[in-house]
């Protein structure tokens, strides 16, 4: 039973996002057929000589609808980079294979997105319609029948029919929305990512910048590690030889205060033990071995000094360093919220979705964060850029602030 509620809601969750990329991408569709409607009247116009004229600010307007898009397709998952500007001469300009793709888009778009943007806003609209048609149908005038009920309806009776078909409708809906979607957005994942050549060359100059994010991570990891040996356990343990060579040179003039000595030493070993360990926990923290990923944020939450709330839907295990990795953003991001931001709340999500690891935390504080005023952000964004993943700090003056993460953890 629990299963299948859990199931219901997963459904209509889905259908609720899916709606919402419906309405955003009809929005999308009425620039993309506006900028068809342009075309077509700068391509009748150039068969008198001058429409040409008008061509470059007619691909303008093209641009500028898929741009639309492209940003759109991103903030849903996909990565779509802008495009180069189009090239100013007529040539130029059709020969360019981002051109080409462009028109391309806005023909299906402004279209095929037009159409199902509408037909997917319509079914859970007259769904509703239909489900709540017995309270009104009183008020109408006799015989009349809402949207595309063909029978008069006479009475109660036939009102619970209308009811009845809206369940219908409102199934037809929760089916065939999300796989609406998933087809609207089809034309633009296509056509709007970068040619195979552009593509590859952006890969390779992204993966070129990755690899020196991961080179500077280290190298930042190799020095705390360092640092932290040096100043903190080395100098202990320097500090317990010296005692133990005063306790051994007291053991014939003093045992008295040889015994005073070697409890200095005792307690100087403990503390390079205990600093010893605050090391390795932060090269890998034992608690992800121990709890996992979600009962080791669970007690980064617990420590927190802000009340903090945690959700993970992580199901099984990702990869130790993508682990470590959610874990250290996490880590950083509360302790900045103690100690900046003066909010009186924080929320940490952490999703898995497919091949993807989503880290969200979000706070009610003052804003204005920057990772340039040496805050930690910037060590967040080397660490999650040395795994190929995406950063993304939102934190307007008077807030929230908001810290988005994705991590691959394809195993």
């Amino acid at each position: 039973m629990a299963e299948r509620g859990r199931y219901l809601r997963d459904r209509v969750r889905a259908t609720v996002d899916a709606l919402e990329h419906l309405v955003g991408g009809l929005g999308t569709a009425i620039l993309a057929l506006a900028a068809l409607l342009l075309l077509l009247v700068v391509a009748v116009a150039s068969l008198a000589g001058v429409g040409l004229l008008l061509v470059p600010s007619a691909l303008q307007v093209v641009r500028s609808a898929t741009d639309r898009e492209r940003a759109r397709l991103s903030r849903w998952g996909s990565d779509l980079p802008l495009p180069p500007p189009v090239p100013a001469g007529l040539r130029d300009a059709l020969r360019d294979p981002w051109v080409r793709r462009d028109v391309a888009f806005v023909a299906t778009h402004g279209t095929a997105g037009f159409a199902l943007g509408l037909f997917g806003m319509a079914l859970p609209l007259d769904s509703v319609q239909y489900l709540l048609f017995p309270l009104y149908f009183w008020a109408l005038p006799p015989g009349e029948s809402p949207g595309l009920v063909f029978w008069p309806v006479d009475g109660l009776l036939d009102a619970l029919a209308v009811a009845l078909l809206g369940v219908g409708w409102l199934s037809l809906a929760v089916a065939l929305v999300p796989r609406m979607a998933r087809l609207q957005a089809l034309p633009g994942r296509r056509l709007l990512a970068p040619p195979r050549d552009v593509d590859m060359s952006l890969r390779i100059a992204e993966l070129t910048a990755t690899r020196a994010a991961a080179l500077d991570a280290h190298a930042v990891e190799l020095r705390r590690i360092e640092r932290s040996l040096h100043d903190g356990a080395q100098n202990r343990l320097v500090a317990v030889t010296v005692l133990l060579g005063a306790a051994r040179r007291a053991l014939t003039r003093d045992p008295a205060r040889a015994e005073e000595i070697l409890d200095r030493a005792h307690d100087a070993a403990e503390l390079a033990l205990a600093e010893l360990r605050a090391v390795v926990r932060g090269i890998l923290p034992p608690v992800l071995d121990d709890r996992g990923l979600a009962g080791a944020l669970a007690g980064l939450a617990a420590g927190c000094g802000v009340p903090c709330l945690v959700r993970v839907d992580v199901p099984g295990r990702c990869a130790a360093s993508v682990e470590a990795t959610a874990y250290f953003v996490v880590a950083e991001a509360l302790t900045n919220v103690s100690r900046h931001s003066g909010a009186a709340n924080v929320a940490v999500t952490v999703l898995r979705d497919a091949d993807r690891l989503h880290v969200t935390v979000v706070d009610d504080g003052r804003g204005g964060a920057d990772e340039s005023h040496g805050s930690g952000i910037g060590g967040i964004r080397r660490r999650v850029e040395a795994h190929d993943g995406r950063f993304t700090l939102t934190s307007p003056p008077g807030g929230p602030t908001t810290i988005l993460v994705e991590l691959p953890c394809g195993s």
